[in-house]
């Protein structure tokens, strides 16, 4: 049985709770898992009406915004690029 898509309240719930996952997972310094929260909790945010985005608790849009995009951003390096220079190896 296919699921169905979210809307309305449920839907402003399930972007709540990627939101604060997220922010767990970047409590534990897992930044891989934070990454694909994140990512996951924005696409469902940039669904969500006017109204709807004001009943998301603004600590919670603080974060998803502005604060995690300093860390997750497109200005920054994707995971998985640990190429390493030979400067500074010690033989």
């Amino acid at each position: 049985m296919p699921e169905q898509p979210l809307e309305g309240n449920a839907l402003v719930k399930e972007v709540c709770r990627r939101i604060r996952l997220a922010r767990s997972y970047w409590d534990a310094h897992n930044n891989a898992a934070c990454r694909g929260e994140r990512e996951k909790a924005l696409t469902l945010y940039n669904t969500l009406t006017k109204e709807q985005k004001d009943q998301v608790p603004q600590t919670l849009r603080v974060w998803l915004r502005y604060r995690s995009e300093k860390y997750f951003g497109a200005h920054q390096t994707q995971p998985g690029n640990k190429k390493r220079s030979a400067k500074g190896r010690k033989r």
